[in-house]
Formats: structure tokens, sequence, C-alpha cells
């Protein structure tokens, strides 16, 4: 049995792997650095389980009214911790109160960017702030599902294919899970995060424990990168960042991503949430350089939940057009030398490919 037939069908969630009964679904990393289910057809007892939980195999999208927002929290220490206007903070906190378990994406201790748990505002710091690298989800469907079975509160916060993946995973519609989906620009390549961070600790000559892609110290919508080695910081722009050069160019988006059929509003998890662009024109007052969050409430059970927490906000309500974005619109298109890129990536030396990028040799 085939999952996939060309690498544009797979978005790497995992979710075949884990709901696989047999155990014969292994995700095994490509040459792009992307992983990939790999069948075990000697144990597959062919029960398609697997096909079912697959967010790339067109469920049809639930056609519902939904409600647009602009939001900051009030709390200015929530906004600055977060990369847009705070608004995952507040419906984390909201579910910790009630001895929830938040789940997101987080660095381990390799700096390798995974699902982790959440449920003290300790742990919760560790899931805050963008991550541009596709998380790693392994074990995290059933850790979810069996906090689910526990009568708990349960706060999940991915990438829309993620998201819709968990969603096929439980089957149920629990109650107490709340689903949030981010305006996904696309996943770049965790192998080449790997080596980016390789590349960092071997030029400063130490060992990287944190990285921020979107640091709003300089009040400049998070437009600034920090990470720190050995305890000490470096900073630098986010544009000027090579590994953020190489995503935003979309030398290394993964496959799946420049064929995303999630590129739009019609989405089936409570909560989808990023940057509000084009704030500057709509609220000016509120374009103060910390972050505003986009917010579309998809679900009746998350209009509730949002009439809990919007005093801690300051909001307004706005139009279907007001939050539209590329991302909500269509796919990111690859780079006209992707696949020239990637072979490259294949052959030499990463270090090489960063010289040629800091040449811009590389366009």
């Amino acid at each position: 049995m085939e999952l996939y037939l060309i690498k544009e069908m797979c978005c790497g969630c995992g979710a075949c792997a884990e709901v696989c009964p047999q155990k014969a679904i292994k995700m095994v990393r490509d040459k792009e650095g992307f992983d990939y289910p790999q069948i075990n057809g000697d144990i597959c007892a062919e029960c398609e389980a697997c096909r079912y939980v697959c967010p790339m195999k067109g469920h049809e999208p639930i056609k519902s009214e939904r409600f647009y927002a602009g939001a900051q929290a009030k709390e200015d220490k929530l906004r600055y911790s977060g990369s847009s206007g705070g608004v995952f903070s507040v419906l984390a906190q909201y579910v910790l109160r009630y001895q929830g378990v938040v789940y997101g994406a987080g660095y381990d201790e390799c700096m390798t960017v995974v699902h982790r748990e959440a449920q003290n505002d300790e742990q919760l710091e560790k899931i805050k702030r963008t991550k541009y690298v596709q998380s790693n989800m392994e074990g995290i469907y059933g850790k979810v599902e069996r906090k689910l079975k526990e009568g708990r509160w349960v706060l999940f916060c991915g990438t829309p294919c993620q998201a819709d993946a968990l969603r096929l995973f439980l089957r149920d519609d629990y109650e107490k899970l709340i689903l949030i989906d981010l305006v996904c620009y696309g996943v770049p390549s965790p192998g080449i995060w790997e080596n980016y961070v390789k590349y960092l600790e071997h030029i400063h000559g130490g060992k990287m424990t944190d990285f921020s892609f979107r640091d709003k110290r300089n009040m400049n919508n998070g437009h600034t990168c920090s990470y720190i080695i050995d305890g000490k910081e470096y900073t630098d722009s986010l544009y000027r960042d090579i590994f953020c050069k190489m995503y935003f160019q979309n030398y290394i988006l993964r496959p799946s991503c420049h064929n995303c059929r999630f590129c739009t509003v019609n989405r089936k998890s409570d909560f989808t949430i990023g940057d509000f662009w084009g704030i500057e024109h709509i609220r000016p007052h509120m374009d103060d350089g910390m972050g505003t969050s986009m917010v579309i409430i998809h679900s009746e059970r998350a209009g509730k939940i949002w009439n809990q927490i919007k005093t801690e906000l300051n909001w307004f309500a706005c139009t279907k057009e007001h939050v539209l974005q590329p991302r909500l619109l269509k796919p990111a298109e690859p780079a006209r030398g992707r696949k020239r890129f990637m072979k490259m990536y294949e052959r030499i030396s990463f270090e090489i490919i960063v010289k040629l990028l800091k040449m811009q040799l590389i366009r």
C-alpha cells in the first residue's frame, strides 16, 4: 500500500505512523532533510487507518459562519514573549487555569524543533514564539488523546495540516479540546535547520541553547533574530539571517507547502491565528511595533471561549477582507532555483552553501 505517489502529497505530520496498530510505519528523512512515512509491507495489515488520518486526502471542509478580529493582549509581557499580539498566550493561560495541558512547538536539548507539553507558566514559555522549522510530532497524538480521555482541557497549536491531522486522529469531537492552527508560510527543512545550528555552534565555539526568530526588543514587529551560545547572545536582522534568507526566498520549504490545501480561511480548527497584516492602515494606533494578532473564530466552542477571554484583550471586529493575506489565498511558489539549491545541499558542505549565500551567488 502506498500513502503518497509524489512528495507534494505528504505534509510530514506523522499521524499515519502514530495511528498504525501494527507499528508498520516509520518516518524516514530524505536528502532534503524532510521526514516521510515508510511502510513495512511485511507487517502492514492494510487496515487503511493511515489513509483516514492523512490531512492531505481532501477531506471536505466545514462550511460555517466565521468571526474575524484583530487583538492584542492587554498584558505587555504576553505580547513581548509571543510573536504576534499574544492571543496564543491568553488562550493558553485560560486552559492552564482549568488545570489543562497546552501543546506547541519548542526546542529540545539538541535544538531540534519538537511539539512539547506545558502544564505551567514556566513550561509555557518554552513553546511561545514562532519556530520557522517543521516540528516533530512523535508521541503527541497519543498524549493528547490520553489527556482528553482523562477529562482534561487540552489546547493544541500547530500548522494547519498538523491540527487537522490531530482532529482526524482523535475521531471524536472532545468538548475540552481547543484546536489552534497558524497562518503558515510553509515549513522549512528540519535537516537544514540542524545543519544551521551546527554551523553556528562551530563558528562561535559552543552549545546553542536558544534561538528567537522574532525578537521584539527593537519594537520592529519581531524583525530581529537572536540566539544564545554558551550563555552569550548574538543578534541580527531577520532578513540578514542566513537560514531565514533560505526560508523566505522559498528554497527550503517542504514540497507539499507549494501545494497546500489549507491556504484558505475555511478550516476545521477552532481558531486560526497569525500576524495581522496591514494593521497600520486599519487601526494605526495599534501599530506600535510589538505585534497584533489576526484571529479567525471557526466554531461555536471557540466563540464561547472568546467571550470569556476578550476582556484580557484590546480587540476589534473586522471583515474577512481585512484579514486576508497571501497564505490565506494561495500557497507559496517554489523558488526558481529550488531544485538546483537542493542538489547543492546534497552534494557540497553546508559551510560552502552559507558562503555562497553571503556572497549572494545563490539567488
